[in-house]
């Protein structure tokens, strides 16, 4: 299962766990950064209504964060949706019935990650 895959790649290469927050959705996995506990990706299994998708049967999704221009050169793929429950400006949704191949999620969710990360602070130069 595609799922189940992302979260064995998201543990071995980030080191954190699902968080499963919400009793009455025992399916959603939220991951966080470890530095800024910001997430950076989120496991859903939601109606397939719900995401404008035809039919009501139960589909896993991905949501990753990745900025405006990526969303929006996405969203002309097949497999991926403006965001469920997140800032669609942001965030997008990703279909997690192998319509996506693992190859092409796992580069965004390094880049949700590195989105999340704590900023550096800038060092200040001293003056002359």
């Amino acid at each position: 299962m595609q799922r189940d895959r992302i979260i064995q790649h998201i543990q071995e290469t980030y080191s954190v766990e699902a968080e499963y927050l919400w009793a009455d959705l025992p399916d959603c996995a939220v991951f966080r950064h470890p530095g800024s506990k910001k997430w950076f990706g989120i496991i859903m299994n939601v109606q397939s209504g719900k995401l404008g998708l035809d039919g009501n049967e139960p589909v896993d999704i991905l949501n990753v964060k990745c900025g405006p221009i990526l969303v929006g050169s996405l969203l002309t793929e097949h497999g991926f949706l403006p965001s469920y429950h997140m800032n669609k400006t942001n965030w997008i949704t990703i279909l997690l019935n192998d319509t996506v191949p693992d190859e092409q999620i796992i580069p965004l969710l390094e880049l949700s990650y590195d989105n999340v990360a704590p900023k550096r602070k800038s060092r200040k130069q001293p003056q002359k």
